[in-house]
Protein backbone atom coordinates (compact mmCIF):
# COMPACT_ATOMS: atom_id res chain seq x y z
CA UNK A 1 0.00 0.00 0.00
CA UNK A 2 1.74 3.11 -0.98
CA UNK A 3 1.33 5.34 2.29
CA UNK A 4 3.74 7.94 0.36
CA UNK A 5 1.52 8.89 -2.26
CA UNK A 6 1.70 12.83 -2.25
CA UNK A 7 -2.39 12.97 -4.38
CA UNK A 8 -4.19 10.88 -1.65
CA UNK A 9 -4.92 12.52 1.35
CA UNK A 10 -7.24 9.19 2.62
CA UNK A 11 -5.30 6.45 1.02
CA UNK A 12 -7.50 3.46 0.31
CA UNK A 13 -6.57 -0.51 -0.31
CA UNK A 14 -8.58 -3.57 -1.01
CA UNK A 15 -7.60 -7.17 -0.36
CA UNK A 16 -9.19 -10.74 -1.14
CA UNK A 17 -8.90 -12.60 1.51
CA UNK A 18 -9.54 -16.50 1.27
CA UNK A 19 -11.62 -16.29 4.69
CA UNK A 20 -15.12 -15.97 5.45
CA UNK A 21 -16.16 -12.67 6.31
CA UNK A 22 -17.58 -13.55 9.68
CA UNK A 23 -14.69 -15.01 10.64
CA UNK A 24 -12.70 -12.01 9.95
CA UNK A 25 -15.15 -9.99 11.75
CA UNK A 26 -15.30 -12.32 15.10
CA UNK A 27 -11.12 -11.88 14.83
CA UNK A 28 -11.42 -8.34 15.04
CA UNK A 29 -14.12 -8.25 17.86
CA UNK A 30 -11.48 -10.71 19.93
CA UNK A 31 -9.10 -8.18 19.31
CA UNK A 32 -10.76 -5.37 20.70
CA UNK A 33 -10.32 -7.24 24.48
CA UNK A 34 -7.33 -8.73 24.23
CA UNK A 35 -5.28 -5.38 23.73
CA UNK A 36 -5.08 -1.72 24.82
CA UNK A 37 -2.93 0.08 21.87
CA UNK A 38 -6.29 0.93 19.79
CA UNK A 39 -9.68 1.12 19.83
CA UNK A 40 -11.79 -1.39 17.28
CA UNK A 41 -14.93 -0.29 16.97
CA UNK A 42 -17.45 -3.20 14.42
CA UNK A 43 -20.76 -1.98 13.67
CA UNK A 44 -22.37 -4.39 10.75
CA UNK A 45 -19.64 -5.43 8.35
CA UNK A 46 -17.54 -1.98 8.85
CA UNK A 47 -14.82 -1.88 11.77
CA UNK A 48 -13.01 1.28 12.63
CA UNK A 49 -9.61 1.29 14.44
CA UNK A 50 -8.24 4.06 15.56
CA UNK A 51 -5.87 5.03 19.11
CA UNK A 52 -7.23 5.69 22.39
CA UNK A 53 -7.67 9.58 23.34
CA UNK A 54 -4.87 10.17 24.92
CA UNK A 55 -2.67 8.83 21.95
CA UNK A 56 -4.74 10.72 19.71
CA UNK A 57 -3.54 14.40 18.21
CA UNK A 58 -5.13 16.76 15.70
CA UNK A 59 -4.29 14.84 11.98
CA UNK A 60 -4.43 11.50 14.57
CA UNK A 61 -5.75 8.41 11.19
CA UNK A 62 -8.12 5.71 11.89
CA UNK A 63 -8.14 2.63 9.51
CA UNK A 64 -11.91 2.29 8.13
CA UNK A 65 -12.30 -1.32 6.64
CA UNK A 66 -15.36 -2.76 5.27
CA UNK A 67 -15.27 -6.28 4.70
CA UNK A 68 -17.79 -7.91 2.51
CA UNK A 69 -18.35 -11.81 1.93
CA UNK A 70 -17.85 -12.63 -1.97
CA UNK A 71 -18.99 -16.32 -0.96
CA UNK A 72 -18.81 -18.82 1.88
CA UNK A 73 -14.89 -19.34 1.64
CA UNK A 74 -13.82 -16.11 0.89
CA UNK A 75 -14.11 -11.78 1.56
CA UNK A 76 -13.43 -8.92 0.34
CA UNK A 77 -11.64 -6.02 2.26
CA UNK A 78 -12.01 -2.37 1.31
CA UNK A 79 -9.79 0.07 3.67
CA UNK A 80 -9.36 3.36 4.34
CA UNK A 81 -6.90 5.57 6.23
CA UNK A 82 -8.37 9.28 7.27
CA UNK A 83 -8.38 11.45 9.80
CA UNK A 84 -11.24 11.45 12.30
CA UNK A 85 -14.77 12.08 10.36
CA UNK A 86 -15.19 15.57 11.86
CA UNK A 87 -12.02 16.75 11.35
CA UNK A 88 -12.15 15.58 7.75
CA UNK A 89 -16.03 17.29 7.87
CA UNK A 90 -14.09 20.41 9.17
CA UNK A 91 -11.48 20.49 6.58
CA UNK A 92 -13.88 19.50 3.68
CA UNK A 93 -16.05 22.49 4.70
CA UNK A 94 -13.24 24.64 4.29
CA UNK A 95 -12.87 23.52 0.79
CA UNK A 96 -15.98 23.88 0.02
CA UNK A 97 -16.74 27.62 1.58
CA UNK A 98 -13.25 28.92 -0.01
CA UNK A 99 -14.73 27.01 -3.92
CA UNK A 100 -17.81 29.40 -3.31
CA UNK A 101 -15.98 32.15 -2.04
CA UNK A 102 -13.44 31.71 -5.67
CA UNK A 103 -16.82 31.49 -7.66
CA UNK A 104 -18.56 34.15 -6.31
CA UNK A 105 -15.70 36.50 -6.37
CA UNK A 106 -14.84 35.11 -10.09
CA UNK A 107 -18.13 35.85 -11.49
CA UNK A 108 -18.09 39.55 -9.51
CA UNK A 109 -14.85 40.29 -11.20
CA UNK A 110 -15.81 39.27 -14.45
CA UNK A 111 -18.65 41.68 -14.23
CA UNK A 112 -16.77 44.38 -13.54
CA UNK A 113 -14.64 43.95 -16.34
CA UNK A 114 -16.99 43.68 -18.88
CA UNK A 115 -18.80 46.91 -17.17
CA UNK A 116 -15.38 48.78 -17.44
CA UNK A 117 -15.64 49.36 -13.36
CA UNK A 118 -12.88 48.69 -11.09
CA UNK A 119 -12.08 44.95 -9.89
CA UNK A 120 -8.69 45.28 -8.05
CA UNK A 121 -10.69 44.10 -5.06
CA UNK A 122 -12.65 41.58 -6.42
CA UNK A 123 -9.41 39.79 -8.47
CA UNK A 124 -7.28 40.14 -5.21
CA UNK A 125 -9.90 38.02 -3.29
CA UNK A 126 -9.84 35.31 -6.12
CA UNK A 127 -6.34 35.29 -6.38
CA UNK A 128 -6.30 34.80 -2.26
CA UNK A 129 -8.93 31.83 -2.54
CA UNK A 130 -6.77 30.07 -4.73
CA UNK A 131 -3.45 30.76 -2.35
CA UNK A 132 -5.92 29.59 0.89
CA UNK A 133 -6.88 26.38 -1.53
CA UNK A 134 -3.23 25.41 -2.30
CA UNK A 135 -2.55 26.41 1.56
CA UNK A 136 -5.71 23.88 2.74
CA UNK A 137 -4.36 21.34 0.60
CA UNK A 138 -0.46 21.43 1.60
CA UNK A 139 -1.29 21.33 5.46
CA UNK A 140 -3.71 18.19 4.81
CA UNK A 141 -0.34 16.98 2.92
CA UNK A 142 1.41 17.77 5.91
CA UNK A 143 -1.11 16.27 8.20
CA UNK A 144 -1.12 13.13 6.04
CA UNK A 145 2.66 13.14 6.45
CA UNK A 146 3.10 13.77 10.02
CA UNK A 147 0.44 10.17 10.76
CA UNK A 148 1.98 8.16 8.24
CA UNK A 149 4.06 6.27 11.57
CA UNK A 150 0.55 6.14 13.17
CA UNK A 151 -0.90 4.79 9.75
CA UNK A 152 1.94 1.82 9.89
CA UNK A 153 1.13 0.78 13.45
CA UNK A 154 -2.49 0.68 12.58
CA UNK A 155 -2.16 -1.05 9.30
CA UNK A 156 0.92 -3.69 11.14
CA UNK A 157 -2.82 -4.03 13.80
CA UNK A 158 -4.74 -5.20 11.06
CA UNK A 159 -2.35 -7.65 9.34
CA UNK A 160 -1.53 -9.10 12.97
CA UNK A 161 -5.21 -9.46 13.25
CA UNK A 162 -5.81 -11.04 9.82
CA UNK A 163 -2.55 -13.18 10.16
CA UNK A 164 -1.15 -11.92 7.14
CA UNK A 165 3.07 -11.92 6.18
CA UNK A 166 4.11 -7.99 6.07
CA UNK A 167 6.00 -8.84 3.51
CA UNK A 168 3.07 -9.90 1.53
CA UNK A 169 0.59 -6.95 3.41
CA UNK A 170 -0.57 -3.87 1.17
Amino acid sequence: MPLSNDILLRPRFKLEIPRPNEAILNDFENAKSIQSDFIVTRVDDHVFIKFPKEKQHFWSPQLHLEINKVDDNSSTLHGLFGPNPTVWTLFMFLHFLVAVIFIAFAIWTYTNISLKQSYAVQASVTFFMVLLWVTLYFAGSIGKASSIKDMRLLNTFMNNVLHIDHEKAP
